[in-house]
């Protein structure tokens, strides 16, 4: 008996987190409410109080859990990538997925709600920190024994890759080319670190020595 409760309780749950998720892609967070979400998910809005205290940590959780599904669909591709050529080709094909489902809108209105929201901000910064992760640690490993990485530090790129694909989505919606040049331009950097990986002993060594000295200058 306990068992079935309990499991009941858990797909109630799971029907307001979804249904908030809803609400939030379809309307935009200003439309979410106890009575909305109750309505998107088939159930009764005292439940959103009973299971999770308040529509502001509903929201919380589903943007912490949606973005950690999400990220679990790419972990094996992150780990598989071999050079920063495919770690950014591999954030175009997510950012044109996650696009298309409504994720990166998702977040873009979560990270509007978080400017008067510690708990918005708080639940945006974890679900951020997933994506920047997997980035970081495929960064470590692509530029292990590069010449770059004695001046890269992989945290920072993470961030700053993982910030300049966000900025992107919201660019996308004023200025699609300037998004896609954007993109591009990126790709192009990938490109030249390629070739620097590419480069043999004595080239890798005289590179190497002129970013140590223009470090030190």
């Amino acid at each position: 008996m306990g068992t079935g409760r309990n499991s009941s309780s858990q797909d109630t749950k799971q029907r307001l987190v979804d249904g908030v998720l809803e609400v939030v892609r379809q309307q935009g967070i200003t439309a979410v409410s106890a009575r909305s979400v109750a309505s998107a998910a088939g159930a009764n809005q005292a439940l959103v109080f009973y299971h999770f205290g308040s529509v502001e940590e509903l929201i919380a959780q589903a943007c912490i859990q949606a973005t950690e599904a999400r990220v679990a669909l790419y972990r094996e591709r992150f780990a598989a990538v071999a050079t920063v050529g495919e770690l950014l080709a591999l954030g175009r094909e997510i950012r044109v997925a996650e696009r298309a489902e409504g994720n990166l809108a998702l977040l873009a209105q979560t990270l509007a709600g978080a400017q008067g929201s510690e708990r918005l901000a708080e639940a945006t910064r974890e679900g951020l920190d997933k994506w920047i992760t997997e980035v970081r640690t495929a960064l470590e490993r692509v530029l292990a024994g590069s010449p770059l990485a004695e001046l890269a530090d992989p945290d920072g790129l993470a961030h700053a890759v993982s910030s300049g694909f966000l900025g992107l989505t919201l660019f996308d919606t004023v200025d699609p080319d300037g998004a896609e040049q954007a993109v591009a331009a990126l790709e192009q950097l990938a490109v030249l670190v390629d070739v620097l990986d590419g480069l043999g002993p004595v080239a890798t060594r005289a590179v190497r020595a002129k970013l140590r000295k223009s470090r030190l200058s």
